[in-house]
């Protein structure tokens, strides 16, 4: 139903049908969802889940594109108790408390919930609908750029001049936390620098097992 919708009309699709109840989240790893979010709802505002280690330039990357596009920018922290440095030896329970538990309060009362997530960014992901219904956070989740290609998002990119994180010409092709995140190699997909040498591939924020979603038709929103 949405695959051949361009995101703006996605976006405004959702604005339209959720109103003050949709939530767009954004890493910052680079400006394609925030510049479209920008032209298709202004109004809206773009959360930044801020884990305590994100890498210097993300933080002034998020800024500049703030500046630069005019949208809302809210920052959400863990919560000030969360145990420090678990990365080093429980990165699952780490991105559960400064990354899920986070997110859970952003969309606490929401309906629905705004992505980046793209199809090519990995094996994981090539299922990634444009809309369905996380029954397991009970959103609507909406991934507008879900079918864009690499060769998308650099055409987007030049044809409005969007600037690149920092980071995009040390080879960083997917930006987390600092401590889990390294440069990849040719011919790696994007995240095979998060969490090198382990096995975990997700941070848990857009990990939803099969019984958990559902498709959504345009006009199953309310």
């Amino acid at each position: 139903m949405f695959d051949d919708a361009h995101p703006h009309d996605v976006l405004r699709w959702a604005a339209g049908t959720f109103g003050d109840d949709l939530v767009v989240t954004a890493s910052f790893g680079d400006a394609t969802l925030v510049h479209l979010v920008s032209q298709a709802i202004p109004h809206a505002d773009v959360v930044l889940l801020d884990t305590g280690y994100l890498f210097a330039e993300t933080e002034w990357f998020a800024d500049q594109l703030r500046d630069r596009f005019g949208f809302r920018l809210r920052t959400v922290h863990p919560d000030p108790d969360a145990e420090r440095d678990l990365w080093q030896t429980d990165p699952d329970s780490c991105c559960r408390m400064r990354k899920v538990e986070p997110l859970e309060r952003a969309l606490a009362g929401k309906r629905a919930w705004v992505t980046g997530l793209r199809r090519s960014d990995s094996a994981q992901r090539v299922s990634t609908p444009i809309v369905h219904r996380d029954l397991l956070r009970n959103v609507t989740k909406i991934n507008p750029i879900a079918t864009w290609t690499d060769a998308d998002v650099a055409a987007h990119r030049d044809a409005y001049s969007l600037p690149e994180h920092p980071l995009a010409d040390r080879g960083y092709a997917s930006i987390g936390c600092w401590p889990c995140t390294w440069p990849v190699g040719d011919g790696e997909d994007e995240r095979a620098g998060r969490w090198r040498h382990r096995s975990k591939t997700e941070c848990g924020l857009h990990v939803s097992p099969v019984d958990h979603v559902q498709p959504v038709r345009i006009g199953a929103g309310r």
